[in-house]
């Protein structure tokens, strides 16, 4: 088992071992990359994120003044089977309602398919469809993954076809990709939010980007605020930040831009987080899984700080 950074030099933060009375906040990996479509390899994002965290294991963050240190559990990888998708699944969503009802979880991937079951989990503890925001260079809305059925670029189709998401709560952030239209725009053409790369260009701050943090939460509140789940693929970053990983996009967002949406959706109704599609074997210098880890950090402390007000 590996975890997140201070206790020992294989955890998140090097936090403490897991013990009986829950700290508020978990984190699990999810080392599985057996639908990935071009360079395979983040089955080995979980480890290299926890081992680049360790650099904030005394950190306070600046915006949120706090530390998720004493208020983390790191659970390790999960154990699941690496002989496809379907038994991963099935073992995956086995384990997740009793982590879902100890601690508000963090997920690392992985490949993006993992978010698929998770949201399945989620939406059975919360009773009641989710709101989805999106990190990605990719739509993955395709309604098959090269003749199969469910893959990583399928599980926002999957989502909406299962009615796992509200609709029109749904906001993807940072796509890119070539796509035919009907894919490329599905969640628009459901009542969805598309802020495509092009529309972020040359928009860091909290300023310049007010526009689609509004747009964001009034689409929540007129829906009565549903939890919001946010599944970060580190693809959504221009390979300039982040080259590890197993389909680069080029033109994509900065570190900036993503930390600056992190930090004002924190004060959203959030119920977890993944980030996926860290392959660090393309990536000498660790930059992927740097941004990744602070990315990671960065919804922790946001989200203590909220229950700390």
């Amino acid at each position: 088992m590996t975890s997140f950074a201070y206790l020992s030099a294989s955890s998140f933060l090097k936090v403490e071992p897991v013990g009986d009375a829950p700290r508020p906040f978990g984190l699990a990996g999810v080392a599985w990359d057996g639908s990935t479509t071009n360079r395979p390899g983040a089955r080995f994002g979980p480890r290299a994120i926890r081992e680049a965290s360790h650099m904030l294991c005394d950190g306070i963050h600046p915006v949120f003044d706090c530390s998720p240190l004493g208020q983390l559990d790191d659970h390790g990888d999960l154990a699941l089977p690496n002989t496809g998708i379907g038994p991963m699944r099935a073992e995956m969503e086995k384990l997740l309602p009793a982590l879902l009802a100890r601690q508000h979880m963090v997920w690392l991937g992985g490949d993006h398919s993992i978010t698929l079951p998770i949201l399945r989990a989620l939406k059975a503890q919360q009773g009641r469809p989710l709101a989805v925001i999106h990190f990605d260079a990719h739509c993955d809305t395709w309604p098959d993954h090269f003749g199969e059925r469910s893959g990583h670029g399928t599980w926002v189709y999957e989502a909406m076809q299962e009615g796992l998401v509200v609709d029109a709560c749904f906001t993807k952030i940072g796509i890119r990709s070539a796509g035919e239209r009907s894919a490329r725009e599905y969640v628009s053409d459901r009542g969805g939010l598309i802020c495509t790369a092009r529309d972020l260009r040359g928009l860091e701050n909290r300023q310049q980007l007010a526009h689609v943090i509004t747009e964001v939460r009034e689409r929540l509140a007129a829906h009565g605020n549903p939890p919001v789940y946010i599944s970060l693929d580190i693809d959504c970053l221009d390979p300039a930040f982040a080259p590890g990983t197993g389909t680069p996009e080029p033109g994509g967002m900065s570190s900036s831009q993503v930390l600056t949406l992190l930090e004002e959706f924190a004060s959203l109704n959030c119920v977890g987080m993944d980030c996926v599609e860290v392959a660090p074997a393309y990536d000498h210098a660790e930059l992927t899984s740097s941004a990744a880890a602070t990315f990671v950090w960065t919804y922790l402390c946001g989200q203590l700080a909220k229950t700390a007000a």
